[in-house]
């Protein structure tokens, strides 16, 4: 009996001295994580962590339920998870705007780089410069001498956004004089350019391609470093004559600064495998994405990259939040 006795002394001893932290690490998760995508339901960002989510239930072995808060050009979501608890169960989707937010929003209540942690870098998308397939313009040659011989109305899915940016850096390098009109997502600036309200959209290439395949919208060239597998025959700008104009969009999964590395590493591991499976893998690649799957090291330079290189441009275009 007292051998028994002292057995559990022993065990409630040892306990003791473990760390409540490292106690809840080790039985992570043990209940629901909610993963925030701060931009509305349906949308790129949204498709993909819901993709990711899904796959990694199973592993986990628990739900990791969407909380979709849109808002305040994808920071009202953002800084809901960076004033979150550090323990791993609450994640945020980022992407591009995200980082350029940083100076976009110079009074921001969170930082990219100090609030949150990186986790996993998951895909990449590039822009694509498209006109209304009515529009005389066969290649970025003939667009931009249109530029030049007029101001063109350009439209983006809103201020900061990747698209916006692309029109800016065209702009900028082009040496050529656009309007901007910003709009609230994708998919009504997509609209006006069809009704031919609009000249041109730098646009996410997922979200035009239906159009560029269906012949109601023609791509004049695209802002990844290669040609896109999706469209063969659109040049890149560099190919088209103009430099500088390289621009990936990407989608990550981030947690709260402090969140323990091993729960960080898990997720990490579990997200790559998770983008690298055939069915999800295929399923964005057909969307326009490519799947990356990098780790929090990668990550986190892709993110200290895209802040620095944006500051930049948004200070030379005096680029303005509304």
């Amino acid at each position: 009996m007292n051998t028994r006795r002292n057995a559990l002394h022993v065990m409630a001893a040892a306990l003791a001295a473990v760390p409540l932290g490292a106690l809840a690490q080790a039985d992570y998760p043990n209940k629901p994580v909610r993963y925030i995508v701060p931009f509305a339901a349906g949308g790129l960002t949204d498709v993909m962590a819901r993709l990711v989510g899904q796959k990694l239930t199973e592993p986990l072995k628990q739900p990791v339920v969407i909380d979709n808060k849109p808002g305040a050009n994808a920071n009202l979501g953002a800084d809901m998870a960076a004033k979150s608890a550090a323990d791993g169960y609450t994640w945020l989707a980022i992407t591009l705007t995200h980082a350029v937010n940083q100076s976009l929003f110079p009074g921001l209540p969170y930082s990219l780089e100090k609030s949150l942690t990186p986790v996993a870098h998951l895909a990449t998308s590039p822009l694509v410069l498209v006109v209304n397939a009515s529009n005389p313009a066969r290649n970025l040659q003939e667009f931009l001498a249109q530029a030049k011989a007029k101001s063109l109305n350009g439209g983006s899915s809103g201020n900061g956004t990747p698209p916006h940016l692309g029109l800016e850096l065209l702009a900028l390098n082009a040496k050529i004089d656009v309007q901007h009109v910003p709009y609230k997502g994708g998919a009504p600036s997509l609209n006006d350019l069809l009704g031919s309200q609009l000249d041109f959209i730098v646009s996410n290439l997922p979200e035009s391609l239906p159009y560029i395949k269906g012949g109601k919208l023609r791509a004049l060239a695209v802002t990844s470093v290669k040609r896109h597998a999706l469209l063969p025959d659109v040049p890149t700008f560099s190919e088209a004559g103009l430099a500088g104009m390289e621009i990936e969009n990407w989608t990550g999964l981030v947690m709260p600064a402090g969140t323990p590395k091993s729960i960080v590493d898990r997720v990490a591991a579990e997200a790559i495998k998770a983008v690298k499976l055939s069915d999800v893998s295929e399923r964005v690649a057909g969307m326009g994405f490519t799947p990356t799957g990098m780790g929090p090291n990668e990550f986190g330079a892709v993110i200290q990259k895209d802040v620095a290189r944006w500051r930049e441009i948004v200070k030379e275009r005096n680029i303005k939040a509304n």
